[in-house]
Order: C-alpha cells, then structure tokens, then sequence
C-alpha cells in the first residue's frame, strides 16, 4: 500500500510539473514547431518569418540557439537560390550570345572563303591578261 501510495504522488507530482511545463512553453514550442514544419515543407521564406516570431517572443527560451542557428540557415538557403537562379540566367544570356556569336564566326569565315576564292579568279584573269600581252 505504502508502494502505491508513492507511485501516486510521484505520478501526480510528474503530472502537475508537467503541466506547468505545459503552460505558457506550450505557445513557444507550438511557434517553433510551426517553423519547422514549414522549412521541412519547403516554405523557406515563411519559416525564416515564423523563427523570427519565436525568437522575439521566446528570446531566453532552451531552443532559441537552434532557432537562431536554423533561421540563419535558411537565410544563407535563400540567399543561394537567388544567387544560382542569377546565375542560370546569366548564363543562358551568355549561351545565348555564344550561339550568335558563333553564326557571326560561321558567315564571316563563309565571306573569307568567298573572298578567296575570287582573289585566286582575279588571279587567274591577271595571269591571263600578263600572258596576252
């Protein structure tokens, strides 16, 4: 009996610190959990937005490192996307360019070939012309 007795005070001992660490912490964890789900969904700029809510409700709390450390993170994420979708079109402008700049290399080398072609006929009529007289 006496056993008993301590597991249920020990039980509802348990319960009632439980609940305190339930109370206002709920919001916190709730908050955070919020913007992680949203960064594990892909929803980066909105999951920066939730860690930045948590962290200026929650700046002392156990799990503002992690925040902190995640929102930045996804931050340094944004930034690359922006940079390597810069960087896609540059380099299709650069493509872009390489394949107009190589039909002007084609049609000019195609004009020196035409050209040296009618200096060897001019050749030819200036031989014949030196031979006639």
């Amino acid at each position: 009996m006496r056993g008993l007795r301590r597991v249920l005070v020990a039980s509802l001992l348990a319960a009632a610190a439980g609940g305190c660490a339930l109370g206002p912490q709920t919001r916190g964890v709730t908050a955070l959990d919020r913007a992680d789900r949203l960064a594990r969904e892909g929803a980066l700029e909105d999951a920066v937005t939730a860690y930045g809510e948590y962290l200026t409700q929650h700046p002392e709390a156990a799990a503002a490192p992690r925040a902190t450390a995640s929102r930045e993170t996804l931050r340094a994420l944004l930034i690359a996307r922006a940079e390597l979708a810069r960087l896609r079109d540059e380099l299709a402008r650069l493509r872009e360019d390489l394949v107009r700049r190589d039909s002007d290399f084609i049609r000019v080398r195609q004009e020196a070939e035409r050209l040296k072609t009618d200096l060897e006929r001019l050749k030819q009529i200036d031989l014949k012309l030196e031979r006639r007289k």
